[in-house]
C-alpha cells in the first residue's frame, strides 16, 4: 500500500490571518475551559486546530467524487480523475492517445484539463507502476504543533492579537483574553466600593483577589471568570490604573497617584528640534549611544551585564528620575498593557525600599528625588542600577565617598536670567562623570530660568551659542566637548544630543578641533 501524504504549503503559516472559523474554534474553546488565556496558550491550540482542519479538508478533497488515478487503469474522455498525489485535485478527460516505451512497452496517455484550465498529461494502461497499490492518506508529514510555533510563533501570535483586537466580542486584560458575553456583571456599586477600598489605602497597591474579598461578586461562577470580570470592569474605568509587572495585576487609583506619575515633569518634556542626522559623523553616532538619552530615535543594544552606570542628566536629577532606555531598561519590570508600573527601589548601601513608577509612556523611572536629595547627588553623579534579589525590586546605590571638596563646574544665574559657569570649589558626596557633572547652588532662580523660557522660548540656535561660548571661558584651549556640551545645554533646555551634535557639524562658529572638541568661534557671526 502507498501512502499519500499529507501537508502544508510552505507559505501558509507566513499568510496566516484569524478567519471567522478560527473566531469560533476559539470561542468554544474558552467557553469549554471557562478560563482566560493568553496569546501563546490560544495559539498552539488554534494551530492544532488548523493542522487537523488542514487534514480534513484534504480528506474531503479525496472522497469529493471522481476515480482515483491509478496508472493501470484505462479512463474515457470526459472522466472525472481525482489526483493523489497533487494535492487530490480533480481533472476531466479531454484526449486520450496510445503511447510506448521500449522499457514500459505499450500503454496510453490521457490528456487531462484541471479546474483552474490548465492541462497535463498522464500514463494509463500501465500494468507495473508503484501508484497501481490502493491508496491511502498519511498525516505523517503534516507539521506538529510545536514546529510550527518553533518558526511562526511571532508573527502568528501578532496575527491573532490583530484579529481579537478588531473583534468586539474579545476582551483582554493584562495580556489574557476571554468572550465578553460569558463575563460576570459588574455594577457601579461594585466599583466604587472597589474604589472606596483603595482610597483607604492611600490609592493602592491592591490585588484584584483582595478587592474581591469586599466586593460583593457571585460565588457561583468560576472563581477565575469572576476575578477576570472585576479586572476588565476596573481596567474600562478611568479611576484605576492597572500597575502590576507582568503576570502579577494590582489596581490604583490615578488620581493619587504621585503627579510626577500622572504627568511628565515638565523639565523631561521635550520640544523637538528639526536636524539633519546625515550630518553627524561616525564618532558622534557612537558617542550618541554611549549617551543613551531616552529622546535619542532609534532602537540600540539591551545591556545585559550584572549592573548599569547612569551618570545623572539635569531634567532626570531634578525630576528624581532614571532614563528608561534600552540599555536599561532590562532592569525594571514590564508589563503586558500597564502604561505605569509599581515596584520596588532598594537602597543597595543601607538595604532602605521605597516605591519607583515605571512610566513607559514618558521613557522615564519615577521615584528617586528624596534619595538624590538624601545621597547629596548633583548634576553628573553617577548611579548603578542592578535588578534586586526579589522579584519586582530593583536596587539603586552610588559610589560614595567621603564628602571632600573639588573644583567643578558651577552654574550661576545673572539678574538677567542669563546663565554664567565657574570653576568653583564644592563639596562632593558621590562619584560623578567630570564632563557631565555640574553644580546648581541655586535652584529656585534656574526653576525661575525654565518658568520664563517656557512662556518665552529662546531660539534652540542661540541656547547653544550662549551655553558654549560660557563654557569655553573655562578651558585654556577655548574648546568644548560634545558631551559637556550635551550635559549644560539640559541644565537649561531638554535636548538629546542629536541636534546639537547637528549644529556643530553644521554652523562654521563651530570649528572642530579633534576628538569631538569645538572651539566656539565668536568672530563667525553666531547671533
Amino acid at each position: 500500500m502507498v501512502l499519500v501524504s499529507l501537508s502544508i504549503r510552505e507559505e501558509y503559516w507566513e499568510d496566516f490571518e484569524l478567519q471567522a472559523e478560527d473566531v469560533d474554534f476559539l470561542y468554544a474553546y474558552l467557553l469549554e475551559l471557562e478560563t482566560p488565556l493568553t496569546p501563546n496558550e490560544l495559539i498552539r491550540a488554534l494551530v492544532a486546530d488548523r493542522i487537523q482542519r488542514e487534514l480534513k479538508a484534504i480528506e474531503a478533497k479525496r472522497l469529493a467524487g471522481g476515480r482515483v488515478y491509478l496508472p493501470q487503469d484505462e479512463y474515457e474522455l470526459n472522466q472525472m480523475i481525482v489526483f493523489p498525489a497533487i494535492d487530490w485535485r480533480q481533472a476531466e478527460v479531454i484526449e486520450k492517445r496510445d503511447g510506448y516505451n521500449p522499457d514500459l512497452g505499450t500503454f496510453s496517455v490521457i490528456q487531462v484539463r484541471f479546474e483552474n484550465g490548465e492541462e497535463r498529461e498522464f500514463a494509463a494502461g500501465l500494468a507495473e507502476h508503484t501508484l497501481n497499490n490502493p491508496q491511502d492518506v498519511s498525516d505523517s508529514s503534516m507539521p506538529s504543533p510545536d514546529s510550527v510555533l518553533r518558526d511562526y510563533d511571532d508573527i502568528l501570535i501578532e496575527r491573532l492579537e490583530a484579529g481579537l483586537e478588531d473583534n468586539d466580542d474579545f476582551v483582554r486584560i493584562a495580556g489574557r483574553w476571554f468572550p465578553r458575553a460569558l463575563l460576570v456583571d459588574v455594577n457601579a456599586g461594585h466599583l466604587n466600593l472597589a474604589e472606596a477600598l483603595l482610597d483607604m489605602e492611600g490609592g493602592g497597591p491592591l490585588s484584584t483577589g483582595e478587592l474581591l474579598k469586599h466586593v460583593e461578586l457571585p460565588t457561583d461562577e468560576n472563581p477565575k471568570l469572576v476575578k477576570f470580570s472585576l479586572d476588565l470592569a476596573l481596567q474600562e474605568d478611568v479611576r484605576f490604573d492597572e500597575v502590576g509587572p507582568a503576570g502579577k495585576i494590582l489596581w490604583y487609583l490615578q488620581r493619587l497617584e504621585p503627579e510626577g506619575v500622572r504627568k511628565t515633569p515638565d523639565v523631561l518634556r521635550y520640544e523637538s528640534v528639526e536636524y539633519d542626522r546625515n550630518t553627524l559623523t561616525p564618532e558622534m553616532l557612537e558617542l550618541e549611544i554611549r549617551l543613551d538619552d531616552e529622546w535619542t530615535p532609534g532602537r540600540h543594544p539591551k545591556t545585559k551585564g550584572a549592573e548599569i552606570s547612569i551618570p545623572l542628566l539635569f531634567a532626570h536629577w531634578r525630576a528624581g528620575t532614571l532614563p528608561l532606555t534600552s540599555r536599561i531598561q532590562t532592569c525594571f519590570p514590564t508589563a503586558y498593557e500597564a502604561p505605569r508600573i509599581l515596584f520596588t527601589l532598594v537602597d543597595g548601601e543601607t538595604g532602605e525600599k521605597f516605591p519607583g513608577w515605571v512610566v513607559r509612556k514618558g521613557g522615564y523611572v519615577f521615584g528617586l528625588a528624596k534619595w538624590y536629595q538624601e545621597r547629596e547627588l548633583m548634576p553628573g553623579s553617577i548611579v548603578i542600577v542592578r535588578t534586586g534579589d526579589e522579584p519586582g525590586e530593583v536596587i539603586v546605590q552610588v559610589d560614595a565617598q567621603r564628602s571632600r571638596r573639588d573644583w567643578v563646574r558651577t552654574l550661576l544665574i545673572g539678574a538677567d536670567s542669563g546663565i554664567v559657569f565657574a570653576t568653583l570649589k564644592q563639596m562632593v558626596s558621590a562619584v560623578y562623570d567630570e564632563r557631565m557633572g555640574f553644580m546648581v547652588p541655586d535652584m529656585k532662580m534656574l526653576d525661575q530660568v525654565w518658568e520664563k523660557r517656557r512662556k518665552t522660548p529662546l531660539p534652540f540656535e542661540r541656547v547653544v551659542a550662549d551655553v558654549a561660548r560660557e563654557l569655553t571661558k573655562l578651558n585654556p584651549q577655548n574648546h568644548v566637548h560634545v558631551t559637556e556640551l550635551y550635559a549644560a545645554v539640559n541644565l537649561v533646555r531638554r535636548c538629546p544630543p542629536g541636534p546639537i551634535m547637528a549644529l556643530l557639524a553644521s554652523r562654521p562658529w563651530f570649528v572642530h578641533v579633534g576628538d569631538l572638541h569645538f572651539r566656539f568661534d565668536d568672530s563667525a557671526g553666531s547671533r
